[in-house]
């Protein structure tokens, strides 16, 4: 058994198997050359990734990283999911675990221009900033 934590989540099951079955009807289309069975079977592996999405954030997925080995069981819940996950591109698209960007640094160089995003270089209030040493 692994040391870490694999994923095993009714979240990730759940996606799994129904994109299994999409794919599934898509290989039968293409074997029958049926436009109508690979377009069924890709609005179903369609489908699996929203049903994935919305359980993982009703609680039964993980956040990204390793969880505790307590919380590995399949039917253990995520309490902090309706919060959202900091780190979780799934949360962020729901609205959910926004994290604050800090907004761009204005540093004055001593000849009326701002720089920004720059940071200063030796220090000081005749610092270069972002024109190298003379």
């Amino acid at each position: 058994m692994s040391l870490y934590d694999e994923g095993h989540t009714v979240a990730g099951w759940t996606g799994v198997a129904i994109a299994t079955v999409g794919t599934s009807v898509a290989g039968v289309g293409v074997c029958a050359v049926s436009g109508v069975l690979v377009g069924a079977g890709l609005v179903v592996v369609a489908l699996s990734a929203l049903v994935t999405w919305a359980l993982h954030l009703s609680g039964w997925g993980k956040p990204p990283g390793v969880r505790p080995r307590a919380e590995w069981g399949m039917r253990v819940r995520d309490p902090e999911a309706r919060a959202g996950h900091p780190a979780c591109v799934g949360c962020r698209l729901a609205g959910r675990g926004r994290v604050a960007v800090p907004a761009p640094t204005v540093v004055g160089d001593g000849t009326g221009m701002e720089v920004r995003g720059a940071e200063l270089v030796g220090g000081g209030t005749r610092a270069d900033v972002g024109r190298g040493a003379a």
